[in-house]
């Protein structure tokens, strides 16, 4: 991921019911809720896209790795899974990422590589949250 002082922006706008529309630079995505939370299913939730957020950065990470390294990162996955926690305030508790590699690594690749996706942005900004405002025009 390429440092950026600033992302010029990102607007979400309500679409209907649960759904919204996430603008980011030229993409367009959808969120929304599952039918059982009062949604028409459209989308991920805001919640899913947040750990989306995490394992696409590993899997960005790894693939830099894999490429520095000269080895081949064709169908390179990482599948996350994650739990919400059982008491207030409502949150994300735990993830739990695999990367599934299109190729073998020896033992002292492998921690290496573990080295450099543990430290991927968005982890890094678990680790030392940003400063969050809001604000209501």
């Amino acid at each position: 991921m390429p440092r950026s002082p600033t992302l010029a922006h990102i607007d979400v706008t309500h679409v209907a019911e649960q759904t919204y529309a996430v603008f980011i630079r030229d993409h367009e995505l959808t969120v929304d809720q599952p039918f059982s939370a009062g949604g028409d299913d459209d989308g991920p939730t805001p919640v899913e896209l947040f750990v989306s957020s995490l394992a696409s950065c590993v899997a960005y990470y790894a693939g830099r790795f894999l490429q520095r390294h000269r080895l081949s990162y064709e169908g390179l996955r990482v599948r996350a899974e994650f739990d919400m926690a059982d008491d207030r305030p409502t949150r994300v508790a735990a993830v739990r990422m695999r990367i599934l590699l299109p190729v073998r690594l020896s033992e002292s690749r492998r921690r290496a590589l573990y080295a450099v996706v543990n430290h991927c942005t968005v982890h890094n900004s678990l680790r030392q949250p940003p400063e969050i405002s809001v604000v209501m025009d």
